[in-house]
């Protein structure tokens, strides 16, 4: 069974830098594409961040690109979402999603198209 477990959240400062992970296990990590999404208190989920299962390409939502980084360990199982400085509007639970890729090329931007979610993790930041 796939399973998720988000870690790395908390509160900071405007401006500052938080680095998310998420650990993935019960599949064979690198068939699996991965992405990040968030929701803030009364808003949609959406889109931050994919990657690909081999990490070549990667892709991001226009509000966080140039200050969020996705990359992945595929030794560690692991996903990483570095974010740099942050906003207050970047407050919002951060969940990490995956699902098994059929092209190395291959990322995906929509929740539905994935198939696993983690729990979630908080990031708050304060003005």
């Amino acid at each position: 069974q796939v399973q998720l477990a988000e870690s790395g959240g908390g509160l900071v400062q405007a401006g500052a830098s938080l680095t998310l992970s998420c650990a993935a296990s019960g599949h064979t990590f690198t068939n699996y594409a991965m992405g990040w999404f968030r929701q803030a208190p009364g808003k949609e989920r959406e889109f931050v961040a994919a990657i690909t299962w081999s990490g070549r390409r990667t892709y991001y939502a226009d509000s966080v690109k140039g200050r969020f980084t996705i990359s992945r360990d595929n030794v560690k199982n692991t996903v990483y979402l570095q974010m740099n400085s942050l906003k207050p509007e970047d407050t919002a639970v951060y969940y990490c999603a995956t699902r098994q890729s059929f092209g190395g090329s291959s990322y995906y931007t929509e929740g539905k198209q994935y198939d696993y979610w983690g729990q979630g993790t908080q990031v708050t930041v304060s003005s």
